[in-house]
């Protein structure tokens, strides 16, 4: 089936909290299905996670910052998960090692789907005010109900990082098996590379509070721009190719210096999952290795590769600013032209040929160059919720739009993405930038 959605509504009444609470629990379930107890228990590097521990640490936020604190009589399955399934939260206790989730065989995964169960049944009793302390966080003004929204909002990050983190896990595996028999998107040739440009002067940057959004989105505030026009659909593979065969992985005057001697130290010759048989160049997928489709937007490269082929093609990335501005007017005004928003499809799990008129957001997560710092008047939230997004504020990217791994209703014009400037896995790509 395809996942539809919108993005939430903050005035909803408690049954459509709820509603929307069970849809995405729901939902994690359904991407954990095809998976067998060893594909969800084993971890393939220190920066992804088994899909075991994603849906049992989506339990643990519920648990420690809504059911312990606000569900009067509340009792945690075991003790121990509060530490176990603790990411990085050193204000709710210790954490485990994180480069060593994989090696945690118990509990298994029956016994993760029982603390899921557990942790709904709970939060059932709160939304519907049964055994809340105060009014159950079903006003959507309360703190109670803020939380609710941010831990729905931080199981689908999660949905996509299990995604992310169970196509690499496959990826070393030499049988490269399938996450699931995927159907392949309506096949065409890539649309022409058009431009919008952008007189350029003051623009409003952030979140303007109207419905949710994370606290590094905020606070608004302006930005003042110079002309530029940015490529209004992303960077292909055939296009990628073209770069690849004029030598772009072994010209050092088109790479930053760290990004060339990391391109060294790792081999890098073609972005993540793409491997040269005898017929052409393939790439592994959600559904196995497919030959590489010169249409789709290429996918699974780092910053320094991306900005490399910026240089390589006489343009540039855009810094997030840049691609906010042109993309909040597509969204805003005259967006009734646009096509849907292409995010996750449990059909398809792979970016779509990329079109003529394309949306800015989904298919695939585009690179700025902005350094992921905070906005002019950022404050972290007090206590340990505020630990969710300031402290990674420093080494790494800022990447905007969103990608077919991207739940609906979790993308936004001002959603700011982020990853180190080495980093692959994630379903990332660009879109071009030029001076005007």
């Amino acid at each position: 089936m395809g996942t539809t959605g919108s993005a939430p509504d903050l005035g909803a009444t408690a049954p459509d909290a709820a509603g929307r609470f069970a849809t995405v629990r729901r939902l994690t379930e359904a991407l954990a299905d095809p998976l067998s107890p060893e594909d969800q228990t084993a971890q393939s590097m220190p920066d992804a996670s088994p899909t075991k521990w994603h849906r049992a640490h989506t339990s643990w936020f519920f648990e420690t910052f809504l059911l312990e604190p606000h569900l009067e009589g509340y009792v945690p399955v075991h003790a121990a998960y509060r530490t176990l399934f603790n990411s990085y939260y050193e204000g709710v206790g210790p954490q485990h090692t994180r480069a060593e989730r994989g090696l945690i065989t118990r509990p298994g995964i029956d016994e993760v789907a029982t603390y899921r169960r557990h942790v709904d049944a709970a939060m059932a009793e709160l939304l519907d005010g049964t055994g809340a302390i105060g009014d159950g966080g079903t006003s959507p003004d309360s703190a109670i109900g803020a939380l609710v929204e941010l831990g729905i909002q931080h199981e689908q990050q999660h949905q996509e990082l299990l995604l992310m983190d169970i196509k690499h896990l496959l990826s070393r595996n030499p049988l490269l098996p399938a996450y699931a028999p995927l159907g392949p998107t309506a096949a065409g040739p890539a649309g022409p590379a058009t431009w919008t440009a952008h007189p350029g002067g003051p623009v409003p940057v952030g979140h303007d509070g109207a419905g949710f959004a994370f606290d590094n989105e905020s606070p608004r505030h302006t930005v003042q721009l110079v002309p530029f026009a940015l490529c209004d659909r992303p960077v292909t593979a055939g296009e990628w190719l073209a770069f690849m065969d004029d030598g772009g992985y072994e010209r050092p005057e088109l790479w930053l210096a760290e990004g060339w001697a990391t391109a060294a130290a790792e081999g890098w010759a073609a972005p993540l999952y793409w491997a040269e048989r005898t017929a052409g160049w393939h790439e592994f997928t959600l559904a196995g290795e497919r030959p590489v489709d010169p249409a789709r937007p290429v996918c699974h490269i780092s910053f320094f590769e991306a900005d490399a082929f910026a240089r390589w093609a006489g343009a540039r990335l855009p810094t997030e600013a840049e691609w906010e501005a042109v993309s909040a007017s597509r969204l805003g005004a005259g967006a009734g032209v646009l096509p849907a928003a292409r995010l996750l499809d449990l059909e398809v799990l792979a970016p779509a040929p990329a079109g003529a008129a394309t949306h800015p957001l989904g298919d695939v997560w585009q690179w700025t160059s902005s350094s992921y710092a905070p906005y002019p008047g950022f404050v972290p939230p007090a206590g340990a919720v505020g630990e969710y997004n300031g402290k990674f504020m420093v080494n790494q990217y800022v990447l905007r739009g969103g990608s077919c791994a991207t739940p609906p209703g979790h993308a936004r014009a001002t959603y700011r993405n982020f990853f180190p400037a080495r980093a692959r896995w994630a379903f990332s790509g660009l879109r071009l930038a030029r001076d005007v």
